[in-house]
C-alpha cells in the first residue's frame, strides 16, 4: 500500500458523511488522510466530528462569503497549506467558484442525493418523493462551474418502498452515501479512476 491520499474536506452541516470516511479510514478500507476539514458554518456539527478526530478545521461564515471568491481563495490557501490533493464536498452548501476549481481541475468530489442528471439543486430528495418516482438514489461527481453537471463517477439507487415516509427514504439514502463516498475515494486513492478524453469517469 502506497502513500494515504490527502484529502479536505468541506462541509456545512452535520458531518455525517465526513464521519463515514474517518471511519472507513479507520479501518483500513481507505488508504487517505484527512489534512484539513473547511465548514462554511460556525455552528456545524461536522466541526467537533472533525476536532474528536485530530483533524485542522477552518471555520468560515457568512461575513466571509459576502465575497466568494476571496472566501474560496482562502480554501484554496489552507487546502494546499494542509497538502491536500483532492477535496470532498460532504453536505458542502456553497457553489465553488473558480478559485477553487481551477486550483483542483478534476480533483473535487461532490456527493448529490439523487440520480443526476434527475432532480438537481438543494431539495433532491424532497422533490424526487414529490415526483412520484419509484427508484431515486445517489451521485459521486466531479464538480465543475455548472451546478450539479460534472462528470459522474458513480450511482448507486434506493428504492423508493411502498411504506416510505420521506424521512425513511433520506435514511436510507443517508446509509448510502456512508458506503458509496468512502469506496469512490478509496478508488481514487489507489489509482482505479480515471477520466477519458469524453470527459468520462472510469473506475477499474
Amino acid at each position: 500500500m502506497g502513500a494515504p491520499l490527502k484529502i479536505g474536506v468541506l462541509l456545512s452541516g452535520s458531518g455525517t458523511n465526513l464521519q463515514a470516511i474517518i471511519d472507513a479510514i479507520a479501518a483500513g478500507q481507505v488508504n487517505a488522510e484527512i489534512v484539513s476539514v473547511v465548514s462554511s458554518r460556525p455552528d456545524a456539527f461536522g466541526i467537533r466530528r472533525a476536532e474528536a478526530a485530530g483533524i485542522p478545521v477552518l471555520v468560515l461564515n457568512r461575513a466571509v462569503y459576502a465575497v466568494p471568491e476571496a472566501a474560496d481563495a482562502l480554501i484554496v490557501e489552507n487546502m494546499r497549506a494542509a497538502g491536500a490533493e483532492y477535496l470532498v464536498m460532504a453536505g458542502y452548501m456553497r457553489k465553488l467558484t473558480p478559485a477553487v476549481l481551477s486550483a483542483y481541475p478534476d480533483r473535487v468530489l461532490n456527493l448529490h442525493p439523487a440520480l443526476l442528471p434527475s432532480f438537481k439543486g438543494a431539495h433532491a430528495i424532497q422533490d424526487a418523493w414529490e415526483a412520484g418516482v419509484k427508484v431515486t438514489g445517489i451521485t459521486v461527481h466531479l464538480a465543475n462551474e455548472d451546478y450539479d453537471k460534472g462528470p459522474i463517477v458513480a450511482q448507486q439507487a434506493v428504492e423508493v418502498r411502498e411504506d416510505d415516509t420521506i424521512e425513511t427514504l433520506e435514511e436510507r439514502i443517508h446509509q448510502a452515501e456512508h458506503q458509496l463516498y468512502p469506496a469512490v475515494i478509496a478508488a481514487i486513492a489507489e489509482g482505479r479512476m480515471s477520466l477519458d478524453a469524453r470527459r468520462k469517469v472510469h473506475i477499474a
